[in-house]
């Protein structure tokens, strides 16, 4: 009997041991230093041979930052307070701050108003934090201060990383985790400010330790999660460089003519005609020589632009080179296509190009088909060529309807 107290006595300690070695805020303060330093060293491995732009150098900052700001809170109790807590807190908001910003760099959602607003934020909090410390200077009040400021500080990233049209599954994921960041800070603050006994940074607890487990889990996925957003979009400039020209944003031939060729099987499947269009810029080569080169660029970086707000997602508008371009309207009988290139060229003629007197036009022919299996977009180009050919021998600024070997001017 008396063994089998002792037993259960030795039993007792060892689980007891064990909730105090998991609840140890101090070991996963170390954990976050360890975390953000063994990270910013693999951005930087990781980055070494790539270029960088100001997103990431805002975001590798602001994880230097933190690191130094993990390491002073963890050092608390052997240096002075005015590291650990002033200096240490200083630095976590600025760090969070500098992490919001560069993530919404990333996702294109950063201006000069929000640059203002977290500046002010960023001030805001920290004056707060300091006017706490020198009047009322209770640590669950401290506490409850620096979790709302960092709460504020990444809601806006978290919130447009998870509701952006254009977010992918990873951004959507990266909002998620910091969505839970957020609400754990938000719990601690609230359990800081309604606690009867005193709250510390190494006290432990349920919401203590989620608190900083979720910001254990931000840090090793957000991190990582920020270098694949980064590559990314790194992929798609590669992509967009790959299917689209340059100068005017419309496809490259070799895009336009994989997709067209797509949209007429689709369109043979279906028995729903289509049009294949072609033109060119009415006398390009005297623009060039009379008012430079840059003048022709300006002209059909204008020209691309203008015909593209007239289009449907649907259609499929590419620059086949020089100044010629080809465009692609799927189900549109010959009549609606030719009303369409009317609109087109009505609207380029209003146009005005800065440092050109001359207005510039275009001719332009169409062919009209319904598809079959047998159809090739070479055969369409084929004779599309010969209708613009025809509405040049017209006098230009036309548009010429062709059929087969049948040239009909419009």
């Amino acid at each position: 009997m008396f063994n089998g107290i002792i037993i259960r006595k030795k039993y007792c300690l060892k689980i007891g041991d064990s909730m105090n070695l998991l609840l140890d805020m101090k070991t996963i303060l170390i954990s976050l230093v360890v975390g953000h330093v063994f990270t910013v060293a693999l951005i930087i491995a990781y980055w070494r041979n790539h270029s960088r732009d100001s997103t990431f150098n805002i975001f590798f900052l602001a994880k230097c930052i933190q690191a130094v700001a993990w390491l002073l809170l963890t050092l608390r109790g052997g240096i002075s307070d005015i590291f650990t807590i002033s200096i240490a807190n200083t630095l976590l908001f600025i760090g969070s701050a500098l992490e919001s910003i560069a993530i919404l760099k990333l996702v294109n959602h950063f201006n000069a108003t929000i640059k203002k607003v977290y500046i002010g934020l960023t001030i805001f909090f920290i004056a707060c934090f300091h006017l706490i410390l020198v009047f009322y200077n209770y640590e669950n009040i401290r506490i409850v201060c620096a979790s709302l400021g960092t709460t504020v500080l990444v809601l806006l990233p978290a919130f447009r990383l998870m509701r952006d049209k254009k977010s992918t599954l990873l951004m959507k994921i990266m909002g998620f985790f910091y969505c839970i960041v957020s609400f754990s800070l938000l719990l601690r603050a609230i359990a800081a400010f309604t606690s009867d006994q005193q709250m510390g940074l190494f006290t432990p607890g349920l919401i203590q330790t989620f608190s900083f487990l979720a910001l254990y889990l931000v840090m090793i996925l957000g991190n990582t999660g920020f270098i694949l957003v980064l590559k990314e979009r790194a992929d798609q400039e590669l992509v967009r460089m790959a299917y689209y020209d340059d100068l005017t944003h419309t496809l490259n031939r070799r895009t336009f003519v994989d997709q067209a060729k797509e949209i007429i099987s689709k369109c043979a499947k279906d028995n729903k005609p289509l049009s294949y269009i072609l033109f060119d810029v009415d006398h390009f080569k005297k623009f060039n020589d009379g008012y430079g080169h840059d003048a022709g660029d300006r002209i059909l970086q204008d020209l691309s632009k203008r015909i593209q707000q007239l289009l449907e997602p649907q259609d499929l508008f590419g620059r086949y080179g020089g100044d010629e371009f080809a465009i692609l309207l799927p189900e549109l009988t010959e009549k609606e296509s030719v009303e369409k290139v009317e609109q087109i060229t009505n609207y380029l003629s209003k146009a005005e190009i800065a440092g050109v007197s001359e207005k510039y036009s275009i001719s332009v022919g169409v062919i009209t088909v319904v598809p079959d299996k047998e159809t090739k977009i070479e055969s369409l180009y084929v004779s599309c060529d010969k209708a613009l050919y025809q509405a040049k021998h017209n006098g230009r600024n036309c548009i010429c309807c062709g059929e087969l070997d049948e040239i009909n001017t419009v």
